[in-house]
């Protein structure tokens, strides 16, 4: 690849890994052989596949909750086959869907504290795929509609406000799909997939709009994320198993913009993208390393900026969006890198001397509101997402969550909800301040009882040792 020196406020971006007590530890990741990243990632939380006897389960951390995780420590567990693909709905930062083995999706609710007890009530189940389902994924801009894609080679888009699978895509791929990813405005969606082709698809016209064949000649799976601009960002192998990066025009599928050849390893690049800053970060499964480049118009177009590396492989990667950053220490990326048996944050970070907010490194942002209700999406209509400032510096965490509740609300309902009352928000949400209230006072109630419940047992138990105890020492 090329190296020219080239004006760009990217090039000197370095990665660091946190101090050890900032890492999870003694977590049992996955070892499903599926190709997805594990991890998934929001301001709030950290969401793991992790290793279940009798079935398949994920943890859900407080962001905060660093250190070593209690073997004990509550799952989000109803699932009877392993979870293979996770992700934090981008409308509300409880909601988290999965994809399993077991041929289904489920959305969960996660408590706005995080959980005290295992959760094994999904607020709603989502039936409709014959084999495995390996990927899931929110719309980006309409509020309740989600994408998953299984091994019966079949995509369902679903409007999770009523359960129901309202677009299926079944005979447009004839081999598995190895990934599949939104447009910025979710009109259109890239798959890739084993029968080596890219392709472009308007799911709600349920035609293909662009396709590639053979996009990258190797055997080994393919990813493609479309970018900001309308391009489409493929990383594959090449016949020689060389692992190939490539830029796509989907209205000219012909020659790629741009080819690079990166190295011989067997491990899949999976791709993270930054629209704001058009940051492409790879990170290879198996690999001990992220390597990040900037994506612009003038040739090459895609340009090497620099390696991360550390000593341990990755099993997986969760990646933060722009709203979980801390914009006071100039941070432009968070990655959660997952070894056997911990999770280990990693933050990019671009050198400033000044404390003050770089509005060229923090463009405005795609925030946590809905731009369209499901119906509307599927009527037709398209929209951007709506973006937010994140000028003000990092907001605590409190006021974030109030935001979110006024904005979306499911935040304010219990954990164990009906089918029918998933996520359907009014237009105008008129939440006082004194119903928000109650709500918060009723949750804390209860967080009181369940500590007095588990401190009431822990007593019985140590009174029943302390008994044992004198026996065995009489």
């Amino acid at each position: 690849m090329r190296r020219v020196v080239r004006q760009s406020k990217f090039r000197h971006v370095f990665g660091q890994a946190v101090k050890n007590d900032q890492c999870y530890d003694d977590i049992r990741v996955s070892r499903v052989t599926w190709d997805s990243s594990f991890c998934a990632v929001n301001p709030r939380f950290v969401a793991i596949i992790i290793e279940a006897s009798g079935g398949g389960a994920f943890l859900v951390l407080p962001l905060h909750k660093t250190g070593r995780i209690d073997k004990s420590y509550p799952t989000v567990c109803g699932h009877t086959g392993p979870v293979l693909d996770i992700d934090w709905c981008p409308h509300n930062d409880q909601v988290i869907a999965s994809g399993s083995e077991d041929c289904t999706v489920m959305v969960w609710q996660i408590p706005e504290n995080g959980l005290t007890l295992s959760l094994t009530e999904p607020v709603v189940i989502l039936e409709g795929h014959s084999k495995r389902v390996g990927i899931v994924a929110w719309h980006p801009t309409a509020r309740n509609v989600l994408l998953s894609a299984g091994c019966d080679n079949t995509i369902i888009i679903w409007n999770v406000g009523t359960g129901e699978a309202l677009i299926n895509l079944d005979d447009m791929h004839s081999d598995m799909i190895y990934n599949v990813s939104w447009n910025r405005n979710g009109s259109l969606i890239c798959t890739a997939s084993k029968d080596k082709k890219v392709r472009v698809i308007d799911p709600r016209k349920q035609e293909i709009v662009a396709e590639k064949e053979k996009a990258h000649e190797g055997a080994r799976p393919m990813r493609a994320i479309f970018l900001a601009d309308g391009n489409v960002f493929t990383t594959g192998f090449s016949r020689m198993s060389e692992r190939q990066l490539a830029l796509w025009n989907p209205k000219n599928m012909q020659e790629p913009i741009a080819l690079h050849e990166m190295d011989t390893s067997n491990g899949v690049l999976l791709p993270f993208y930054d629209p704001d800053t058009s940051i492409i970060y790879l990170c290879g499964k198996g690999d001990s390393s992220i390597r990040y480049f900037e994506i612009t118009d003038e040739s090459p177009y895609v340009h090497y900026l620099n390696t991360f590396s550390s000593k341990e492989p990755q099993r997986g990667m969760g990646y933060m969006s722009k709203r979980g950053l801390d914009v006071n220490k100039c941070e432009i990326a968070r990655f959660f890198k997952l070894h056997e048996r911990k999770c280990e944050p990693i933050i990019m970070t671009v050198p400033r001397k000044s404390d003050l907010f770089q509005d060229d490194l923090y463009p405005d942002t795609a925030g946590p509101e809905a731009a369209l209700e499901a119906e509307e999406w599927f009527e037709g209509k398209n929209a951007d997402p709506i973006l937010i400032s994140l000028k003000h510096g990092y907001i605590p965490g409190k006021n974030r969550d109030l935001k979110v509740v006024k904005k979306n609300i499911l935040d304010s309902k219990p954990a164990a909800n009906k089918k029918s009352d998933l996520i359907s928000a009014p237009k105008k949400t008129a939440d006082t301040a004194s119903v928000q209230n109650e709500a918060k006072l009723d949750e804390i109630l209860k967080e009181i009882k369940s500590i007095k419940d588990t401190i009431c047992n822990q007593d019985e138990r140590i009174s029943k040792l302390e008994q044992q105890l004198a026996k065995m020492a009489a």
